[in-house]
């Protein structure tokens, strides 16, 4: 079950990220939009998937995991496959949506998918913060794959095959993923059994003081990275990174060294993510590091210094929050509402690129590319004093048993309860 799930988180990262890749410079050198334009089209991504988000959850936990991953590939690669066949601003923000609402569908269904059917809550740590290890690892193949495919071709072409690549993948979830574990609520009661999952899946949430403080921190987290992210191939080429070479080999380049540097740096989280406070102090040291990159990234004076705070913001702090934000949270959560909980964090993640994102967009605007990184990096030193009142320790729900539905009428957790942290 590891295997299979860590050889799916590969394929998915080289196919999302090769994409990534190839339509962040499309958008730049084909569309050309402006600074305030690859804000924006974030922006709206995140709200389509801050409305799909908890429905997305729920659905997941009342109907099935595995189709709703199934459901996500679909979506995501038509997506993918429109924003190669269009240059129009108002086209390429319906396809960044679809890429979106695809996400929405996966979020939480995965990290609840593999949590029941594995069934295995001494191990379950350790595969999450292997995913993120080797979602890094199957980057490298999807950049240089997509990549070269851009370069012996062009930016178009690549893009459409990334989204048919991901439409594919989903094919392989419909045919390899078992789903043993969970048994859907029965038609007759599923929107009964879907509301009676969302008023326990945001109690949860809602009375977890704890849990409260690491939703803002990475509401936070996401508003920087809205800002730093959307606009790094922009400071980059105005900088003059790759010269007169064609800037896609440039790009894969370094998105090849920030990777190998990220998936080095998670495999020592990897072996102590289980030790006492480990997740909440690397989330706060990864924080402080990505306010000194981003200083490092939106001050540089030339392109080597933008380059050192790149790979210090994209090879190591946005892969390790994000793991352990997710390790953290899935501690915490029964299996009855897991893929709900879990989508109440990525709609933090959502809402802090929509709240945050106009207000860098706006900066931008009226000022310059500077100043809204400059608050990006504020932005992260405040999720870092957020998340650092968290205690090390506390209370943990260890629920990582199957869900047993009767008649539809609810849910027990078989084998789970509340525990100590480890």
């Amino acid at each position: 079950m590891t295997s299979l799930f860590l050889r799916w988180a590969f394929a998915r990262a080289a196919c999302a990220r090769g994409y990534w890749l190839v339509t962040s410079v499309y958008l730049v050198v084909v569309a050309d939009l402006s600074p305030a334009q690859l804000v924006l089209i974030g922006i709206v991504q995140g709200i389509t998937v801050v409305v799909a988000e908890v429905p997305a959850g729920v659905l997941a936990d009342t109907v099935s995991r595995k189709w709703s991953l199934v459901v996500a590939h679909l979506v995501s690669g038509a997506g993918m496959v429109m924003a190669g066949l269009v240059t129009a601003f108002p086209t390429l923000v319906v396809s960044q949506a679809l890429w979106g609402l695809g996400w929405a569908f996966a979020s939480g269904a995965d990290v609840a998918w593999v949590t029941d059917e594995l069934d295995r809550p001494d191990l379950i740590d350790r595969v999450l913060a292997a995913r993120a290890r080797w979602e890094l690892v199957g980057a490298a193949p999807g950049l240089l794959g997509f990549g070269l495919l851009a370069t012996l071709t062009d930016l178009r072409t690549a893009v459409v095959a990334s989204g048919l690549a991901m439409a594919g993948l989903g094919a392989f979830v419909a045919i390899r993923f078992p789903e043993r574990h969970f048994t859907p609520a029965v038609a007759e009661r599923r929107w009964h059994e879907a509301m009676s999952i969302l008023r326990r899946g945001v109690d949860l949430a809602r009375r977890d003081r704890d849990m409260l403080l690491v939703l803002a921190a990475w509401l936070l987290v996401n508003g920087s990275a809205e800002g730093y992210g959307r606009l790094f191939e922009k400071r980059l080429v105005l900088l003059g990174f790759g010269g007169t070479a064609r800037p896609i080999v440039w790009f894969t380049a370094l998105a090849l060294v920030a990777y190998a540097l990220g998936a080095a740096v998670l495999r020592a989280v990897e072996a102590r993510i289980e030790g006492e406070g480990v997740a909440i102090r690397a989330y706060v040291w990864c924080c402080a590091a990505g306010v000194a990159g981003t200083i490092a990234f939106a001050q540089a004076p030339d392109v080597r210094w933008a380059i050192a705070g790149a790979l210090v913001v994209r090879g190591v702090v946005g892969p390790v929050i994000r793991a352990v934000a997710e390790i953290w949270v899935n501690r915490r959560t029964t299996s009855d509402v897991r893929a709900t909980v879990h989508s109440l964090l990525s709609q933090a993640e959502n809402l802090g690129e929509i709240v945050f994102g106009f207000l860098l967009a706006a900066i931008a605007f009226s000022t310059s590319i500077t100043a809204a990184l400059m608050g990006a990096a504020v932005l992260l030193a405040a999720a870092g004093v957020v998340v650092s009142r968290v205690p090390p320790a506390g209370r943990t729900v260890r629920a990582h048993g199957r869900i047993r539905r009767a008649g539809g009428r609810g849910a027990d957790v078989a084998g789970g309860g509340r525990g100590t942290a480890p």
